[in-house]
């Protein structure tokens, strides 16, 4: 017998869906699905158990109005393929939305990550980034568009939205010319495969082939300093500038050694701070939007480390001035910005 843990009236009809569906999976009896996680999408993920022989699977809930199963797919054959450890697909149904996934536990690297243990992880998960990037495919391209797209939720979502602030012309001008900034160092980068959220809540400490990873469906081909980035200074854990160096040394030592891609380091660095910067302005945007917009006040906790870390690139670069200006007028004496430091 199919058992689930109470759900809102919302997901009744696709539990229904999702029993009938296990239901007729003829070799296995699955039984006591429990929520495994969420995720910052329509995705649903949950815990399900062979009764024969007791094996655990992950089953992924993709509503098909709101999700396309198809990416996930794709990425997952890829990062398979590359001997990097992605779950493996036991069953699909796309028509409904439903993919049943091996298992790979549920002890996320930000759970683990103390000094003792941080080398050790980052290691595994920089050698895994590097096998990652070697992966040929025609997955859609990192390109300006993308890119500045995801900056102008910046101004729409954490400015406008959270904030309440709105800039004039000057400050348009001003963070405008950022962008462009911002968008020449990402293209100028080599373009590699690119995770898009290879931080530590989508790392799974696993014994073996360590790290698993998980929630690569919007895999590009891009910057490739992007998911080092996401890595490194990643908007749940904050790590001393020193260490964060060492990792990115041991990458530019695992990626020539692996890939013969030998990089000037200086240069390289300041690729990785003005992507972080990218992608931090667009993650206060997205961190306002799930708050604001799908009810999910929970990424407001994470709002002031990532600001910290525009604030900290804005004073290492003198041509960031203009936006470290702006920040100072708009955003740092802000009284949501002081209540939530």
């Amino acid at each position: 017998m199919i058992t689930t843990e109470p759900q809102d009236k919302t997901s009744s009809d696709r539990e229904i869906l999702l029993k009938d569906w296990l239901a007729s999976i003829s070799d296995k009896t699955l039984s006591n699905i429990k929520p495994a996680s969420a995720d910052a999408s329509f995705r649903r993920y949950f815990r399900v158990t062979d009764e024969n022989d007791g094996q655990t699977y992950i089953i992924m809930d993709a509503p098909p109005d709101k999700e396309d199963c198809e990416p996930f797919i794709h990425v997952t054959q890829l990062l398979r393929g590359a001997g990097v450890n992605a779950p493996e697909i036991i069953r699909e149904n796309k028509k409904q939305g439903f993919l049943l996934l091996s298992d790979l536990g549920n002890e996320i690297y930000l759970d683990h990550m103390t000094n003792e243990q941080a080398d050790s992880l980052y290691s595994d998960a920089i050698y895994s980034l590097v096998h990652m990037q070697k992966i040929k495919n025609n997955l859609p391209q990192y390109d300006a568009q993308r890119l500045r797209d995801e900056m102008e939720l910046f101004e729409t979502w954490y400015l406008n939205r959270h904030l309440s602030v709105h800039l004039n012309e000057t400050q348009k001008t001003d963070l405008e010319s950022i962008y462009g900034l911002l968008i020449n160092s990402a293209i100028e980068q080599p373009q590699v495969f690119v995770h898009r959220d290879y931080h530590s809540r989508n790392l799974m400490l696993l014994n073996e082939n360590n790290p698993g990873i998980i929630d690569y469906q919007d895999a590009v081909i891009g910057p490739i300093s992007y998911d080092l980035v996401s890595l490194l200074k990643d908007c749940y854990i904050e790590w001393p500038r020193n260490k964060i160096e060492e990792w990115i040394d041991r990458f530019l030592f695992e990626s020539d050694k692996e890939r013969n891609q030998a990089f000037d380091r200086e240069k390289f660095i300041r690729w990785f701070d003005l992507m972080g910067l990218q992608r931090h302005l667009k993650v206060l945007g997205i961190f306002s939007r799930l708050n604001y917009r799908d009810g999910k006040k929970q990424y407001l906790n994470d709002l002031p480390l990532t600001l910290k870390y525009v604030v900290d690139t804005c004073q290492k670069y003198d041509e960031l001035e203009p936006l470290h200006r702006l920040l100072e007028v708009l955003v740092l004496n802000h009284p949501m910005t002081i209540k939530k430091s």
